[in-house]
């Protein structure tokens, strides 16, 4: 993590890197789970937190790690996760990007399945307005060790206006022969067909077009009690309507 990156780094080619390099470099933060242990955490990121933050998650035998993850909120943001799982090891993701005026989101995934019969999820998505720009680089490597793996990812993105941009690059590694992986992308726009059900029958358009945007990005927030959504549906309100 020392040499400054350059666009030849796959994992920086959508980068703001004047921004990167104000800020580098990046010291790595270790979480380890233990054998048979559970462990989860939420991150909401806000212009007070740090811009760039790389986390080395390390998921023991039977373990099980969940990360929630709501990032904006800042001109350029950065969150990098380099997961490895033992055996019989779980891991959950679930993320909600949003970004609004210049702003630059990234989410950087590196999924490693080391031991048979783990399983991983991440599903991400985003919402771009202004000219921001969202990204998401994801990377499940799944080693000879890795039999019975079973693993997915799912990014999508809504572009609320034309100056907004998306990026998403999901890529499997696979060296074992008995495992079952997917991925999947997918950029668009608010459903034109939804919004005018919703209008033509009295709900103002700027309230229908946050109800949808809010209900797209429901995915990421499942699992979780009802409590912590509730708290959540208030970050990500606020932060829709900066964005709108």
């Amino acid at each position: 993590m020392s040499a400054l990156p350059t666009r030849r780094d796959e994992a920086f080619r959508y980068s703001d890197l004047a921004a990167v390099a104000r800020h580098w470099p990046v010291a790595v933060e270790p979480v380890v789970v233990p054998a048979g242990e559970t462990h989860a955490d939420l991150i909401v990121t806000t212009a007070d937190s740090p811009v760039i933050r790389h986390l080395a998650i390390n998921v023991g035998a039977g373990a099980a790690c969940r990360y929630t993850i709501i990032d904006g909120g800042r001109d350029y943001g950065r969150i990098a996760l380099d997961v490895t799982l033992h055996d019989g090891a779980d891991f959950q993701l679930g993320c909600v990007l949003i970004g609004s005026a210049t702003q630059t989101i990234e989410l950087v995934t590196t999924v490693r399945h080391i031991g048979p019969n783990a399983t991983s999820r991440q599903i991400v998505r985003a919402v771009a307005g202004g000219a921001a720009t969202t990204t998401y680089l994801g990377q499940v490597a799944v080693a000879r060790e890795g039999q019975k793996t079973d693993s997915s990812q799912s990014f999508k993105a809504i572009l609320l206006n034309r100056g907004a941009t998306a990026n998403a690059k999901p890529e499997l590694e696979i060296f074992a022969d008995d495992v079952k992986c997917a991925h999947g992308a997918a950029i668009g726009e608010l459903d034109k067909d939804a919004l005018f059900y919703m209008t033509s029958r009295g709900v103002p358009k700027p309230q229908a077009r946050g109800l949808l945007t809010r209900a797209f990005l429901s995915d990421a927030l499942d699992g979780l009690d009802e409590a912590a959504v509730e708290t959540l549906d208030a970050v990500i309100t606020a932060r829709l309507e900066a964005a709108a």
